[in-house]
């Protein structure tokens, strides 16, 4: 089974969005650089991030987002972002009325299930789970591997919490830590 990581781009307070889901400055790391991050040409990183950032991408084979999120991208038009092969979406209701059922996204209730679903699906790829309170449940659930959060230097003061309402301690080794333009990379691997 390939690895379980939890991932994000936060603000220095620990923040991916403000109080109204909008992630202002948040983004901006990826479009301070000239090296295109994709085939779209829109996402344009340092050489430093990009060599941090797209062998990872390259590795993941299913994100598993939750419902919020999902309904908040009108779920990517039955698209994956960035390339990835399935998205397992964490939710209690049924998909939505009209969804073509041939996308690759699986809808499954609790993110146990939600996990297995996507090891199932990644095979020795990466899972990649969406940072907020989706992301801390399963950190909760002691299912992460490995946290990875982009760090950018903004201050929100208030909004949603990149580990979303995650109440117990989790132990995280040393960081592996990569600076690029507008952000730092750090990748923490969670102690069992």
């Amino acid at each position: 089974m390939g690895k379980v990581v939890l991932y994000g781009s936060m603000s220095v307070d620990g923040f991916i969005a403000d109080e109204n889901d909008q992630p202002g400055a948040l983004f901006e790391w990826l479009s301070s650089g000239e090296v295109a991050l994709d085939e779209s040409g829109f996402l344009k990183v340092s050489q430093t991030s990009y060599d941090y950032v797209r062998p990872y991408w390259d590795q993941i084979g299913v994100t598993i987002a939750g419902r919020h999120v999902f309904d908040m991208t009108d779920g990517w038009d039955g698209v994956p972002p960035s390339g990835i092969d399935h998205v397992v979406v964490v939710t209690h209701r049924p998909q939505p009325e009209g969804w073509d059922t041939n996308a690759p996204f699986h809808f499954v209730d609790g993110v146990q299930a939600a996990v297995a679903r996507a090891q199932e699906l990644a095979g020795e790829r990466v899972v990649e789970v969406a940072a907020g309170d989706v992301g801390g449940q399963v950190l909760a659930a002691g299912l992460v591997d490995e946290v990875r959060m982009d760090v950018v230097p903004v201050v929100f003061g208030s909004g949603k919490r990149f580990f979303g309402s995650v109440a117990a301690q989790h132990l995280l080794d040393d960081p592996d830590v990569v600076q690029g333009n507008r952000v730092l990379h750090l990748r923490y691997r969670v102690r069992r």
